[in-house]
């Protein structure tokens, strides 16, 4: 297995977290620490996995998350999904929340907004309540004094 940068400059990208999962993230690389301290192994680089394999920072095997992903969901009595699956479970919560489509698209890493409505322009509402208060709201008399 090795690592290899994307396949474009869309690919690499910062995103945004809320606290909550910062907060959990944090404590779980404390947690790693704490473990590799214990075993006489120091410090781990500063671009270290967060979700190793062991103790010495090797990477997950994808097929073996795949299989820790499938066990979890049967588990849990959830639908047998694909990893991948959470991805698109991601940016249709984000367009049931009424994100608009180029921040979504950028958080997805696609190429342009043009992407992200190709694959996802079924979940796209067809009300366009908003649109007409915006209209309504435009078209309002003003207050000129």
């Amino acid at each position: 297995m090795r690592f290899k940068p994307p396949k474009t400059k869309h690919g690499r990208r910062t995103i945004s977290l809320p606290a909550t999962i910062v907060a959990v993230l944090r404590e779980h690389r404390r947690k790693l620490l704490e473990q590799r301290l214990a075993l006489g192994l120091g410090r781990p680089e500063e671009a270290a996995l967060l979700f190793p394999l062991n103790p010495e920072g090797d990477p997950i095997p994808p097929n073996r998350l795949t299989r820790r992903w499938q066990d979890a969901c049967k588990s849990l009595g959830l639908p047998r999904v694909s990893f991948h699956a959470l991805r698109h479970t991601h940016a249709s919560a984000l367009i049931a929340a009424g994100v608009d489509v180029v921040a979504i698209s950028r958080r997805l890493g696609h190429a342009n907004p043009t992407v992200t409505l190709r694959i996802y322009a079924h979940l796209f509402t067809r009300d366009d309540s908003k649109v007409v208060a915006a209209i309504e709201k435009a078209l309002a008399p003003r207050d000129v004094r």
